[in-house]
C-alpha cells in the first residue's frame, strides 16, 4: 500500500511486529445515546478483527476515557464519529477520519477499513491525504447552521442581562424628556444602565466572534469578534447607523470562511507554529476590517443617507401608508441602519414639533420582543427551554422599548421571524398613523405611554397589541410550517416523521398517586390496564387499591431506582412513533414522578425532531430533559411488531426505552447509567433476553444486568 507524505501506511512491516492501534471519539449533540452505542460498536468491530482501539466519549457527563499523550503518539489512525465539533488540533500527524455518530453504529467495520487511508491532520487544521473526511451531501449546509446556533447562544445572555438592566433602570431611575428617556448622571440606576449597555455593546461582537469560531476554530475567533464591533460601530465608515446583527452574522461568516482559506496556504515550517495564534488573526482581523470599512460600509451609509431622504419625502402622503413603512422599516433589522433610519427621522421632527410620526415609531418598536416572546408562550412546543426563557425577558424588555430582545429569535430563525416581524411592525405603525397617536420623547413601548409621553393611549395600546398578536401568529404559523416541512423531508431519509401532538385537555392534571406521590389521571388509568406482580411475588390487578399496596415494595429497582416494575411494559399498544411516546409518557407517569404528561410528551417530540433516537438492531431511546418531572425516571416497553422510528439500519423499534430527567439533572448519575444501558443493547444475548421476558419481574431481572 502506498501513502501520501505522513504516516506509515497500514500495513507494511511495522504492523507486521506490532498490532494496529486506532483511536476514536464518539460524541452526538444532546451527548446521551448515539455517543456511547457509536462507542461500543466500534469498540467491538476492532475486537473483532484483532485491533487495539480506545474510544473517547464526550457525552453529556463530559469527556470519558480521555485519549492521552502517550495513546496518540502510539496511534496509527483516529476516527471521529461525531455530529458536533471536537477538537483536533492534538492530532496533528495523525490520520483521521471524520464522519457523523451514525456511521460508527452503523458502518463500523468500513470505517476501520476506512481510517487506513485517511488524510493527514495538519497543524493549520487541513488535510492531506488520499481520503475524503466523509461522504458528502449536505455538509455545508450543516455546517451554516451549525455556526449560526453557536453564535446565537453565546449572544443570548448579553442580550438578556444587558436589556433587562436597561428596562429596570429606565422604570426606577428614568424619566421622559425632549431628548427621551433620561436618568440623572452619577445616580445608582446609571451605573446599572451602564452596565447593561455593556452587554448590548459585546452581544454583536459575541454572534459574529462566534459564529467565526464554530467554522475555524480559534485563530477565527478575533477576527470574528473585532470585525462584528465594526459592524456595529457605524462612525467607522461614516453612517449614524451601524451594520447591527445582521452586519454580525455577515462579518463572522466571513471571518470564519477567511481563516479556512488562509489556513490552506502553504507556509515554511518555522513559521507554522506561529500561524494560528499570530499570522491568522493580525491577517484575517486587519482584511476584513478594511473590506468592511471601506467596501461593505459604504453601501450602508449610502443606504441610510436615501432612506432618510425618501422618507422626507413621504411625509404628506397618507399616515396610514407612512406608518407601515417605518414600522416595517423599525422591525426588520432591530438596531441596524434601516430600523435607526426610521427612529432617527421620528425622532428629528419632534423638534419641529410634528410628534405623530414618533407615534406611528413608538408603537412598532416593542411589537418585535412582545410578539416573539408571545410566540413561545402559546406554542411552547416549538421552543427549546432556553428559548422560552429567553421569550420571557423579551417580554419584558418589549413593555420598555428594547426591540433588540427579539434579536436571538431573528438570529436562529431569520427566514421565518424577520417577515413575522416585519408584518406585525407595520400593522402596528399603520394602526398608530390612522387614530394619530402622538410621542413627544424619542423612546417607544408601554412604558411612554405610561410616563405620560403619548397622546391617545388608548389606541396607542391597541397598535401595540395588534402589532404583536400579528407578530406572534405569524411567527408561530411560519416556524411549525417550517418545522412540518422538514419533517417531511426527513420522512424520505428514513428518519421519521412526527408531527405536532397535544394531549388532550386535562393530561397534564395531577391527582394523589402511591406514597403520597402525584398521577396523572392518563397514567392512572394505563396503571388500571396492566396487571403486575403483587407483593411477595404473586399477581395482582393493578388497580387504584393494587397500587398502594405495591407502592412501596413494587418489584426490585433497577438503574439506581430510575427504573421499576411500575414503569415496565410487555406489551406496548401504540403502533406508531407519537403514540408510543405518548404511550411511554403515560407509563412514566405512574412512576409518580412526572408533574406534567403533556410537557413531557411535546418536550420528547421536539428532541424527535433534531433526530430520530432510533439507535438501530430494534433499539430506541426517546428522551427529555424538562422540569415536567420532579426525579429522573426511566421506562421501558416492548413491542411485538415493532415502531418504525426512522432509525437508520431500516429496524423497527421493538425495545423502546424512554428516559426523563428534571433541566437540574443534567450530567447527573443518570446519564452514567444511560451511557452503560446504550453499551450493554450492543450485546445480540442481552437484547434477545428482554425480548423473551415473560413478564414485568423478568424484565427488570435482565436489567440488573446492567448495574
Amino acid at each position: 500500500m502506498t501513502s501520501p507524505a505522513g504516516p506509515p501506511a497500514m500495513g507494511g512491516r511495522d504492523d507486521e511486529r506490532r498490532p494496529l492501534r486506532l483511536l476514536a471519539v464518539t460524541a452526538c449533540p444532546t451527548g446521551i445515546a448515539h455517543t456511547y452505542m457509536a462507542a461500543e460498536k466500534l469498540a467491538q468491530a476492532a475486537a473483532g478483527r484483532g485491533i487495539e482501539m480506545k474510544v473517547e466519549t464526550q457525552g453529556s457527563i463530559g469527556a470519558e476515557n480521555v485519549l492521552d499523550d502517550n495513546d496518540i503518539r502510539h496511534a496509527d489512525g483516529v476516527i471521529v464519529a461525531a455530529d458536533k465539533d471536537v477538537d483536533l488540533s492534538r492530532f496533528v500527524g495523525k490520520r483521521v477520519l471524520k464522519v457523523g455518530v451514525a456511521e460508527g453504529i452503523h458502518h463500523p467495520e468500513q470505517l476501520i477499513e476506512r481510517v487506513r487511508s485517511a488524510p493527514v491532520h495538519g497543524a493549520d487544521g487541513t488535510a492531506s491525504g488520499s481520503a475524503a473526511d466523509a461522504p458528502g451531501g449536505g455538509k455545508e449546509r450543516g455546517t451554516v447552521y451549525k455556526a449560526l446556533m453557536n453564535g446565537v447562544s453565546y449572544m443570548i445572555p448579553f442580550v438578556v442581562v444587558g436589556g433587562l438592566l436597561i428596562a429596570v433602570s429606565l422604570a426606577l431611575g428614568g424619566h421622559a424628556t425632549a431628548k427621551g428617556y433620561v436618568i440623572p448622571e452619577g445616580t445608582f440606576w446609571a451605573h446599572v444602565n451602564a452596565v447593561g449597555g455593556i452587554g448590548f455593546q459585546l452581544m454583536i461582537p459575541i454572534l459574529s466572534g462566534y459564529i467565526a469560531y464554530a467554522i475555524a476554530d480559534r485563530p477565527a475567533l478575533v477576527p470574528g469578534m473585532i470585525g462584528g464591533w465594526i459592524a456595529n460601530t457605524g462612525a467607522l465608515y461614516d453612517s449614524e447607523a451601524g451594520a447591527g446583527f445582521i452586519g454580525a452574522i455577515v462579518t463572522g461568516f466571513l471571518a470564519g470562511y477567511l481563516v479556512l482559506w488562509i489556513k490552506k496556504v502553504r507556509v515554511p515550517k518555522f513559521v507554522q507554529p506561529i500561524m494560528p495564534i499570530i499570522v491568522i488573526p493580525i491577517v484575517a482581523t486587519t482584511a476584513l476590517g478594511l473590506f468592511f470599512i471601506y467596501v461593505v460600509g459604504k453601501p450602508i451609509s449610502w443606504v441610510f443617507e436615501h432612506l432618510t431622504s425618501w422618507l422626507g419625502g413621504m411625509t404628506g402622503t397618507s399616515a396610514v401608508l407612512l406608518g407601515a413603512v417605518l414600522g416595517l422599516m423599525i422591525a426588520f433589522d432591530m438596531g441596524g441602519p434601516v430600523n435607526k433610519t426610521a427612529f432617527l427621522f421620528g425622532a428629528g421632527l419632534i423638534a419641529s414639533g410634528n410628534q405623530t410620526v414618533m407615534g406611528m415609531c413608538a408603537a412598532a418598536i416593542p411589537v418585535m420582543p412582545l410578539g416573539q416572546g408571545l410566540a413561545t408562550l402559546i406554542r411552547r412546543r416549538l421552543y427549546t427551554e432556553q428559548e422560552r426563557e429567553t421569550g420571557l425577558a423579551a417580554l419584558f424588555m418589549g413593555c420598555f422599548g428594547i426591540s433588540e430582545g427579539a434579536i436571538p429569535f431573528a438570529a436562529a430563525r431569520p427566514a421565518q421571524v424577520i417577515p413575522a416581524n416585519m408584518l406585525g411592525g407595520a400593522v402596528a405603525g399603520a394602526v398608530a398613523g390612522l387614530a394619530g397617536v402622538k410621542d413627544a420623547v424619542p423612546h417607544g413601548g408601554p412604558v411612554v405611554a405610561v410616563l405620560g409621553a403619548v397622546s391617545g393611549v388608548p389606541m396607542f395600546f391597541v397598535a401595540v397589541a395588534v402589532g404583536t398578536v400579528v407578530t406572534a401568529l405569524t411567527t408561530v404559523a411560519l416556524v411549525d410550517m417550517s418545522g412540518r416541512r422538514g419533517r417531511a423531508e426527513a420522512v424520505g431519509e428514513g428518519s421519521g416523521a412526527a408531527g405536532p401532538v397535544l394531549a388532550g385537555a386535562g393530561a397534564g392534571a395531577v391527582v394523589p398517586g402511591p406514597a403520597g406521590r402525584e398521577l396523572s389521571p392518563v397514567g392512572a388509568a394505563a396503571v388500571k390496564e396492566t396487571a403486575v406482580p403483587g407483593p411477595g411475588g404473586r399477581s395482582a390487578t393493578a388497580e387504584a387499591g393494587a397500587v398502594e399496596e405495591t407502592a412501596g415494595d413494587g418489584g426490585p429497582e433497577v438503574l439506581s431506582g430510575h427504573l421499576t416494575e411500575r414503569t415496565v411494559r410487555v406489551a406496548l399498544g401504540a403502533a406508531e412513533k407519537e403514540a408510543a411516546i405518548r404511550e411511554m409518557a403515560e407509563l412514566l407517569a405512574r412512576s409518580g414522578r412526572v408533574a406534567d404528561v403533556a410537557e413531557l410528551v411535546a418536550t420528547a417530540l421536539r428532541r424527535e425532531e433534531q433526530g430520530s433516537t432510533g439507535l438501530g438492531e430494534e433499539i430506541a431511546i426517546p428522551h427529555a430533559k424538562t422540569d415536567a418531572v420532579t426525579e429522573p425516571v426511566v421506562g421501558f416497553a416492548r413491542s411485538a411488531e415493532g415502531v418504525e422510528w426512522g432509525s437508520l439500519d431500516g429496524t423497527k423499534a421493538r425495545l423502546i426505552f424512554m428516559i426523563a430527567v428534571p433541566e437540574a439533572a443534567a450530567g447527573d448519575e443518570h446519564l452514567r447509567i444511560l451511557a452503560l444501558l446504550s453499551r450493554k443493547l450492543m450485546d445480540a444475548g442481552f437484547r434477545e433476553r428482554l425480548l423473551a421476558a415473560p413478564d414485568e419481574r423478568a424484565v427488570l431481572a435482565v436489567l440488573a444486568e446492567v448495574g
